[in-house]
């Protein structure tokens, strides 16, 4: 019995920790700024903003010349023959006439070779490839852009709820009180022979099933503290949802009012808008790339050989050190005539892709013009709702006092009693759901409508 009776003041003590508003309470932007720098989710998103940030700079280098220097000595025949070949890329060069008989004498070959190979123009390809890096880097930050505004709408939700459930607690709380107080006249109507016995353990019945209801919503709480901090680092038993935020929010509904949609630069179509746009210089870069190239080659090079000038083959050490020296510059265009066909089926593929982002940048026009009409719809019934109940409130509180006041009296039993407590206690949970119900539709409004800035600086 002691453990049980231990256990339940552990709970009754519970609600301190949930439902605290005084200094204990965090506030949705003081949250909302713990989210945006603590995220799991933004902080990898921002790492991925600057891999495409790195892959733009390391394209702007291709315009850059090749300039490789190379140096080989080598021991090996001079034997020659007449006739062409390939070389397949495998073939070593031996040059020399050709030779009127075999000769298999070793020669020694000393080769160094500086040269320079550089892409100078190429119809705007190197532009062209800039541009579709920056719309790759512009599409990352859009849907960092995008990701951050949606876990803000999710943040605020969950927050919501929260502060609903901690209502909800402090509401069945005072439920809790009253049945112990019905409890305690019943007893005493029981000992003066007023009241039958069975009354005392319906009023038990009820008290059981209050705190089962409060351990449900107590556990729910602690679910969302759990959710919010995973994504703003707050210890979980830290956050603590400042209810006066809906209050607020009920309060300025006329304000709130005058805001004027925003979705020409809403996140959602900066993103979608951010791919078609990468699409189209795609495209531009696909025709860029199978245009001409023009090209500036520079050679330098020094050899020397232990054959000299009379096919004389001398010992091997006179190939070392550089004998001769050669330089060659020249300009060249290049075009592969049979790239005109696979440019075109690469450019239609593109096309297909452009077209296909198009249509989903004008599908979330669509959606997110037809949500803004619902989200109206849902603020204007929630208010309706919630300037409605506090009527139905002050009928069951009276109800609940005049029924009170009968029972114990003798004038009515407890299963009216008991009728008139649920009446109030469900005009209590529907008032603060009519809260929660109206904070929640004007956020979704607001997160359809790219207003959400404007209501924050309200709070």
């Amino acid at each position: 019995m002691f453990s049980i009776k231990k256990c339940w003041l552990l709970l009754y003590m519970l609600p301190a920790t949930v439902c605290a508003q005084n200094n204990k309470s965090i506030g949705l932007n003081a949250l909302l700024d713990k989210v945006n720098n603590n995220a799991p989710a933004l902080i990898a998103d921002a790492a991925a903003i600057k891999v495409k940030q790195a892959q733009a700079s390391d394209i702007k280098s291709n315009w850059l010349p090749s300039l490789n220097l190379n140096y080989q000595a080598d021991v090996g025949t001079n034997n020659n023959v007449a006739g062409p070949y390939f070389a397949f890329g495998i073939v070593p060069s031996n040059s020399r006439g050709v030779r009127t008989e075999s000769n298999t004498s070793a020669t020694l070959v000393n080769l160094g070779i500086a040269a320079l190979d550089w892409e100078v123009y190429n119809f705007g390809a190197y532009g062209a490839a800039n541009k579709a890096a920056a719309a790759d880097v512009d599409v990352e930050q859009r849907q960092f852009e995008q990701s951050k505004y949606a876990l803000t709408a999710a943040t605020i939700d969950n927050y919501l709820q929260l502060g609903l459930l901690q209502n909800l607690l402090t509401i069945q709380e005072r439920n809790i009180k009253r049945n112990q107080e019905i409890r305690r006249s019943i007893q005493a109507l029981a000992r003066s022979g007023i009241r039958a016995g069975v009354d005392t353990s319906i009023a038990e019945a009820e008290i059981s099933k209050s705190r089962l209801t409060y351990i449900d919503l107590l556990n729910q709480a602690k679910q969302i503290q759990i959710k919010l901090s995973a994504v703003s680092g707050i210890p979980a038993n830290d956050i603590v949802a400042d209810t006066t935020t809906q209050q607020s929010l009920a309060r300025n509904a006329a304000e709130f009012s005058l805001f004027n949609a925003d979705t020409l630069n809403h996140p959602i179509i900066n993103y979608y808008r951010s791919i078609y746009n990468s699409s189209l210089q795609k495209e531009n870069l696909v025709r860029k790339s199978y245009s001409p190239k023009i090209m500036l080659e520079a050679a330098a090079w020094g050899r020397a050989a232990s054959v000299d000038a009379n096919d004389h083959f001398g010992p091997l050490g006179n190939g070392w050190g550089f004998d001769r020296g050669n330089y060659l510059v020249g300009v060249g265009v290049s075009y592969n005539l049979f790239n005109v066909n696979k440019r075109r089926l690469k450019l239609n593929t593109q096309k297909a892709s452009t077209l296909y982002a198009e249509k989903k940048l004008q599908e979330q026009k669509a959606l997110i013009a037809a949500g803004s009409s619902q989200a109206d719809a849902n603020v204007a019934s929630a208010l309706d709702r919630l300037q409605e109940i506090p009527k139905q409130l002050k009928a069951a509180n009276a109800a609940y006092r005049q029924k009170f006041a009968l029972y114990k009296n003798g004038l009515t039993d407890i299963i009216e009693l008991n009728a008139a407590l649920n009446l109030l206690y469900r005009a209590e949970t529907d008032y603060t759901s009519a809260k929660f119900s109206y904070s929640r539709a004007l956020f979704q409004k607001a997160v359809v409508e790219n207003q959400v800035d404007a209501i924050l600086k309200l709070l």
